[in-house]
């Protein structure tokens, strides 16, 4: 029996040991089998510009009417205008659906974690069409960092937002239009979704969340939509000149057609207001661009944002938007090298002002800024300055290649070479036989789940201590605070324990939290405390305990045994 409890203490202080680093929201405190995944919650309805026809007047206007007459009536929407096969409608619609990661209820008991809204890559465009294997909900990426962000105790919504376009439009006043309305669209749908994810917490709030602390994510294509989403909120940015429609003098945004800023109204739209307060508390960038650094103000949220220096599809610093499947040119924007200088200029990332120095993924970060490299441009000479106050950039250096467009864009995106996506034939230059998977490839040379997660690895390395300080779960001081102080600086008792315990700290360390984990260094309690607290343990099993209490002069160690 000695022996047995000899064993069970050295494995469980080796355990504990290794989880004494572990913060929530920073580090993976939950295993992939703790994760669990509620798929296909509807979040919205609304047309469908990929499916929808608009050249028969009035058989739209038919379809309109009879399509909101069921909504005012509460009548459900007719079937056939959501099957694209049925001829009787021109107008089509589109249920818009979410997926949900989180850990489970049994490993994890709060009900107040904050949310993490992911937005897929695509060009508003499905795959394949797209010219891509990727642009789904369900991306490798998406998975992957969904997973990440639930064990490292959010909730991730992986949400799908409305496309469709014509990226062979004959002209580029046609492709500009339709590809910034079907940005205009997609942040209605963000809206739409955020809404409801509060909606839900101020009711059942069946997900265990905090609506008050909501950061987008976007990656490509959504990166574009989280940053337009958080800077467009005034109906004169869009009158910008280069967002004006030459042959009409107005607006490619017609709100008539396409609803208010707000997400309401407009002939060809089915959302009424928001319900609810829509603002997020931060926005993420992996590889879009913003529309224009004017639309960016003081008081807009924090921004984070990774991206490839050498990005042909959304510039780093300032250029015109390349469609990936013609490589066609749509519009000017501005890149992270500028609209992260303004953010930082005019105040917006104060919050998460003086990240730790000695934190590897900052020290990285740091080393690029100031640098100049080779452009991705063929004329002799081009080069590329990474500012000097670019603080929450992570700039990602990839190798240049000789073809313009094959320079990488989202190293963190691979995919299944064998799936239907993957192997179905296009015809680049009239070649037969070349697949998505054969097409994609030049850009991405070296994809795959490893490189993949190398790069999500790093992602949540920046990321997540950032967004953990923006949401108020720990002070940028507290991030560098590794050191351990005495365990006899807190008293725990009784220990065996069987139903209750109290832990008193020495009155000269200020408490913030306290953390109970099992021999696996799985959180099983996490308490917002003062010095002296009361703990009920009757519903843990019986067995072997790590308390971690942390304070703002370091952290606390002991052990407790649960009869």
């Amino acid at each position: 029996m000695k022996k047995q409890y000899l064993i069970f203490t050295l494995l469980f202080s080796f355990l504990a040991s290794a989880s004494l680093a572990q913060k929530r929201y920073i580090d993976p405190i939950y295993s992939d089998a703790d994760i669990e995944v509620t798929s296909d919650v509807k979040y919205a309805t609304n047309i469908s510009f990929l499916l929808s026809k608009f050249s028969n007047q009035a058989q739209v206007i038919g379809d309109l009417t009879a399509i909101k007459t069921a909504l005012a009536t509460g009548q459900p929407i007719p079937k056939a205008y959501f099957d694209p096969r049925d001829a009787s409608s021109d107008i089509k619609v589109e249920n818009l659906n979410m997926d949900v990661y989180r850990a489970k209820s049994d490993v994890d008991s709060k009900t107040d974690r904050p949310v993490v809204i992911y937005l897929h890559t695509g060009n508003f465009l499905p795959p394949v069409i797209n010219g891509s294997p990727c642009g789904v909900k369900t991306d490798s990426s998406a998975i992957v960092l969904c997973t990440e962000w639930a064990k490292r105790g959010y909730v991730a919504v992986s949400m799908e937002y409305r496309g469709g376009w014509n990226p062979l439009a004959g002209s580029e006043e046609e492709r500009k239009g339709q590809l910034l309305n079907a940005v205009y669209r997609a942040i209605h749908d963000v809206k739409q979704g955020v809404s409801v994810i509060r909606s839900e917490a101020a009711g059942s709030n069946t997900y265990g969340i905090d609506a008050s602390n909501i950061t987008l994510y976007g990656e490509g294509t959504g990166g574009y939509v989280a940053l337009g989403y958080l800077t467009l909120d005034k109906y004169p940015e869009m009158e910008l000149p280069k967002f004006i429609n030459p042959l009409s003098n107005k607006s490619y945004i017609d709100t008539a057609q396409v609803g208010l800023i707000d997400g309401s109204r407009g002939l060809l739209n089915l959302y009424q207001s928001p319900k609810t307060d829509v603002t997020v508390q931060a926005v993420v960038n992996a590889g879009g661009a913003l529309a224009d650094t004017s639309w960016l103000n003081a008081g807009d949220a924090p921004m984070i944002t990774f991206q490839a220096v050498r990005d042909p599809f959304a510039p780093f610093n300032e250029g015109i938007v390349v469609v990936p499947t013609t490589n066609g040119n749509v519009v000017e924007v501005q890149g992270a090298n500028l609209f992260i200088q303004k953010a930082n200029a005019i105040g917006n990332n104060d919050a998460i002002k003086n990240m730790p120095a000695d934190d590897e993924y900052n020290k990285k970060a740091r080393s690029h800024y100031g640098n100049t490299l080779d452009y991705i441009y063929p004329a002799p000479g081009d080069k590329m300055t990474i500012n000097n106050d670019v603080e929450h950039l992570f700039p990602i250096i990839r190798p240049i290649t000789d073809d313009l467009y094959n320079n990488r864009s989202g190293p963190w995106q691979w995919w299944d070479p064998e799936s239907p996506y993957a192997t179905a034939e296009v015809s680049p230059d009239n070649l037969p036989g070349v697949t998505v998977h054969m097409a994609s490839l030049p850009g991405n040379p070296d994809m795959g789940p490893e490189k993949g997660r190398t790069f999500i690895d790093t992602i949540m390395g920046y990321m997540c201590p950032r967004i953990a300080v923006i949401n108020g779960d720990y002070t940028v001081d507290q991030l560098s605070v590794n050191d351990k102080l005495p365990s006899n600086a807190a008293h725990i008792y009784p220990n065996p324990a069987m139903n209750e315990i109290t832990i008193s700290v020495d009155n000269q360390f200020n408490v913030q939290s306290i953390r109970l984990m099992d021999i696996t260094g799985r959180e099983v309690k996490n308490i917002t405390a003062n010095n002296i607290v009361r703990i009920n343990v009757s519903d843990l099993q019986s067995g072997y305990y790590m308390i971690n209490i942390q304070t703002s002069e370091g952290l606390i160690s002991s052990k407790l045994i649960k009869e």
